[in-house]
């Protein structure tokens, strides 16, 4: 199970958007990267296609996972992530408060 999943709520915790919040909407877990909406924004110079027309688009270019902490939906702070075995399932907790940051699926 990885620590980070795809709607979790996110802070910033280091680099140049340092603070800013916002929700997970992708998950490279081989490079230990995550893309956040909203931060780490760059703009991009787009020559004209036959698909799409010219101008400057703004991306979201992905963070590494060391620079941000989880937003614990029980106490509302910046986290870190622990885990728990209940019975045969693994969950995900806040090393805070101990309150379970998503529900888990069940193993078949």
């Amino acid at each position: 199970m990885y620590k980070f999943k795809v709607g979790d709520e996110v802070q910033v915790m280091a680099g140049r958007d340092k603070g800013k919040k916002g929700k997970i909407e992708k998950v490279y877990k081989k490079e230990n990267k995550i893309v956040i909406a909203g931060v780490n924004i760059y703009k991009r110079h787009r020559k004209v296609t036959r698909t799409q027309p010219a101008g400057i688009y703004e991306i979201a270019r992905p963070l590494s996972t060391s620079t941000v902490a989880i937003i614990c939906p029980k106490c509302g702070k910046p986290t870190r992530v622990g885990f728990l075995m209940e019975g045969k399932i693994k969950v995900r907790i806040c090393k805070k408060c101990q309150g379970r940051l998503a529900q888990p699926k069940e193993k078949k």
